[in-house]
């Protein structure tokens, strides 16, 4: 009887084959990786001892592209993992968000901070139903003993994005990579803390494989405002760059940083890899899937 672990992963194809593809990728050597194509929003059946949820858009473009399917996943794609999880008696690991802190009252964000949420704006439907998907999946643990896991992912990067993902980080690596202007929203002093996507997924795999069923905020909580991250990019890849100036969108909020006690303490993990080093991981990523060499030798800046 074969006993080697299988990972089975199944996408819509949305936006979560970036944390799913680097997941399969750090666990490659376990054993036969399959992709299914699928709604979560329909039930599955299949058998299996962990499940990591991490299905949603999380990048605004997407979420806002769709906001009814992006509800729909949070609350009825989360309902139909916890009744899996509850007849399989299955460990349950949610992907939830740093969003679910709105536009803080608190800096940096603890866990035992409620949050502060527009529940009717155009990100409500990815703030709130994260929100959501947090309460029932406590609502599970407390009536059916469900064991349940919740991260809280802050600004992640890194390998394998979708190099037009909409978000500030592949934003701006695009864009230099393709000598086009690194384009800031205003006022360019919103913070946010960028975690690199292996950090990520060992924080995940932690979570999964520990005691604790969280929430625990997951991110690295080095803060840089918008323009220092452009100037970081700039700096890194492409010197002759531009950097312009753009109007925000509503709600984004003007601070993010995790406080990560809670996950040191718990888990033994914080990140190890830093922006100044992850960057041109990404760099070199994007390069090849984009077919654009490097022309030049960076001398080192950081």
């Amino acid at each position: 009887m074969d006993r080697t672990p299988k990972i089975r992963t199944y996408s819509s194809w949305y936006s979560t084959l970036f944390f799913m593809s680097s997941m399969v990728h750090s666990c490659s050597n376990i054993g036969v990786s399959s992709m299914y194509h699928t709604y979560i929003s329909r039930p599955l059946f299949v058998e299996v001892d962990q499940i990591y949820h991490l299905a949603c858009p999380a990048s605004p473009i997407f979420y806002k592209y769709n906001s009814v399917k992006t509800i729909k996943t949070n609350v009825m794609g989360t309902l139909n993992m916890l009744g899996l999880a509850k007849r399989l008696r299955a460990r349950i690991l949610f992907t939830s968000t740093s969003e679910v802190y709105g536009d803080p009252l608190e800096h940096p964000q603890k866990e035992t901070y409620w949050g502060n949420v527009n529940p009717i704006g155009v990100r409500s439907c990815y703030d709130e139903g994260k929100r959501m998907a947090e309460t029932l999946m406590f609502d599970y643990y407390r009536q059916y003993g469900i064991e349940i896991r919740i991260a809280r992912i802050f600004n992640t990067y890194g390998q394998r994005m979708n190099i037009d993902d909409g978000r500030v980080g592949s934003n701006f690596i695009a864009q230099a990579i393709r000598n086009e202007p690194l384009t800031v929203q205003l006022p360019g002093t919103q913070t946010r803390s960028f975690c690199y996507v292996s950090d990520l997924v060992d924080g995940l795999n932690q979570l999964m494989e520990g005691t604790d069923a969280g929430p625990i905020n997951l991110g690295n909580p080095g803060e840089f405002t918008m323009k220092e991250l452009a100037k970081a990019v700039q700096e890194l890849i492409n010197p002759e760059v531009q950097i312009s100036e753009v109007e925000n969108t509503p709600d984004d909020p003007p601070q993010r940083k995790p406080d990560i006690t809670k996950a040191k303490e718990m888990l033994g993990w914080e990140p190890k890899v830093n922006l100044h080093e992850g960057i041109p991981l990404m760099e070199d990523d994007f390069r090849q899937r984009l077919g654009v060499p490097r022309t030049y030798c960076l001398q080192t800046i950081w």
